[in-house]
């Protein structure tokens, strides 16, 4: 399902951590540990909204972007699930899945431009990649 053209946008490549590949999406971390918030990307080149992917690729979205929300909404414990689709900075699509909590530096407003991120130490890393190998497993 994923194309073999796809590249994936610069700055995603510079913001995030990889995870693994679904059958649709690049499945990226972002290097902030202020919250749990891990990015799909549909490897589809050019595709800059969702309905400009095709029926099939829309419903392996949405599959996959539920099965991702519901396992981190598991393993972190939240109160809320953010999932949202910008592109005003990334063009490219990209679905972004944010674990909130109620005492979180920017409950209960959105995350971006709250403060700057707070990357990974690779202990802590390799523990939150740990804990999401389970979910992306359940994307292949």
């Amino acid at each position: 399902m994923a194309g073999a053209d796809f590249h994936l946008h610069d700055r995603l490549a510079a913001d995030t951590i990889s995870l693994g590949r679904s059958q649709l999406c690049d499945i990226r971390l972002m290097n902030d540990r202020t919250w749990a918030w891990v990015i799909l990307v549909p490897a589809v080149a050019g595709i800059r909204e969702i309905y400009e992917l095709s029926e099939q690729q829309q419903q392996r979205l949405l599959r996959e972007s539920s099965l991702l929300s519901r396992g981190m909404m598991d393993v972190f414990s939240g109160d809320k699930m953010n999932v949202a689709a910008l592109g005003n900075m990334v063009p490219q699509l990209h679905l972004h899945h944010i674990v909130r909590h109620e005492n979180d530096p920017a409950w209960p407003g959105p995350v971006w431009g709250k403060q700057a991120p707070v990357p990974y130490a690779s202990a802590e890393l390799d523990r939150v990649r740990g804990l999401l190998a389970p979910i992306v497993t359940k994307l292949q």
